[in-house]
């Protein structure tokens, strides 16, 4: 019995290896343009989804964790680190020669509750949390040192108005918890690129908070490579509209940074709140009315899908020069975090490729797009110098 299903094994996978061939990949496609990426999950990068790992082989140049390197999976409890599953990662990338990306150092979300505390478990003051922080940062940013190409040190500082998000971060430490994040950062690994991240910057308000958390740090003295729009965007086309995001894209490169795409997907689903919001803690009770596809995708909403695929990477294209890489979060349906949020149980469609593996209309319409646009030599010389060696 176990030879059987050792050949079944092996003729599943010539029968992959045969199909994944027959198609072309968007790394190659968009070689002149921009890095292409996806947000891996320890099933792909331990490669036990044998299917899945061998379409991010053939498809992307660049990877991004979708957990492991945040703080509550890396630094669980005070005094313990566990690399094991950030260990398998990087390796990963560095075996397939990919451009590595860090998510993430410094954020509100997914950091264990003894961060912000003292002792007895009340508000850690200023300077226990700093020193908390620059340890973290140089523990987790040194160990990848060297490997670990781009890091998100801060993700999702800015509330909707443009404000700074009231975080722990903030309350206890002040506004200077940016800078130090940065500067931690820098020391411990100086030529690693530095990143802010966030959702919703396409939002005039939004951006313009964060435009001015840029030229603060900028002024003093914080050189920050890039600035990651997350794209987290809705089938409908003005959550945002494609001049949002051209505006986005164009206002940030002002700032003299490159801009990244860095968790791109389309949400095919109905809103269960009239917001752009992608914050996580946002929950809601499950509706048959906010689960309309349970099974499959109706032909006119795929139809719908492939076109609003092509219009953002029409944006996109006309960036290319700006745009440093495109990084989709999730590599199939099947693994896509909007199955589950902001509603448990949902049958999600945001990515180019099915929950099978194979690719959607949308692929071949951003294909077709790109082959009808002339490339640029300038980008394709950019891209060439941050390949992964």
């Amino acid at each position: 019995m176990k030879t059987i299903g050792k050949l079944i094994v092996v003729a599943a996978g010539i029968f992959l290896a045969a199909r994944l061939d027959a198609q072309p990949a968007l790394k190659d496609v968009f070689k002149h343009d921009f890095l292409i990426g996806a947000a891996l999950n320890p099933a792909q990068f331990c490669e036990s989804n044998l299917s899945e790992v061998a379409l991010i082989k053939q498809q992307f140049n660049t990877v991004t964790p979708e957990n492991v390197l945040k703080w509550e999976r890396v630094h669980p409890e005070l005094g313990r680190y566990d690399f094991t599953l950030a260990d398998r990662y990087v390796g990963f990338g560095e075996t397939n020669k990919m451009f590595i990306i860090g998510h993430t150092l410094v954020w509100h979300q997914q950091t264990p509750g003894w961060v912000f505390q003292d002792e007895q478990g009340k508000s850690a003051s200023r300077e226990v949390l700093l020193a908390r922080m620059r340890e973290h940062i140089l523990t987790v940013v040194g160990r990848y040192q060297g490997r670990i190409q781009g890091w998100d040190v801060v993700n999702e500082a800015v509330a909707e108005d443009g404000s700074l998000r009231k975080t722990p971060w903030l309350k206890i430490i002040g506004e200077d918890y940016l800078l130090k994040a940065y500067q931690f950062a820098h020391e411990a690994d100086p030529q690693a690129e530095l990143y802010y991240n966030d959702y919703g910057l396409e939002n005039s308000q939004k951006r313009t908070g964060a435009i001015a958390l840029i030229k603060h740090l900028q002024a003093q003295g914080v050189k920050i490579s890039g600035v990651g729009l997350q794209g987290h965007y809705k089938l409908d086309a003005n959550f945002p509209s494609t001049q949002e995001v051209d505006e986005a894209v164009a206002d940030f490169t002002k700032l003299g940074v490159k801009v990244m795409i860095t968790e791109l997907d389309v949400d095919v689903l109905p809103s269960a709140h009239q917001s752009l919001s992608a914050e996580i803690s946002t929950e809601h009770e499950a509706e048959a009315r906010l689960n309309p596809f349970p099974k499959e995708l109706p032909a006119a909403v795929q139809d719908q899908f492939a076109a609003r695929y092509e219009e953002l990477f029409g944006v996109f294209l006309k960036h290319r020069r700006e745009i440093k890489r495109v990084t989709f979060w999730g590599v199939t349906d099947a693994d896509s975090w909007l199955n589950n949020w902001p509603i448990a149980g949902r049958s999600s469609y945001p990515l180019l490729f099915d929950r099978e593996g194979r690719p959607k209309p949308a692929f071949a319409r951003i294909l077709k797009l790109a082959h009808t646009t002339q490339p640029d030599p300038a980008a394709a010389r950019r891209n060439k110098s941050v390949q992964a060696p």
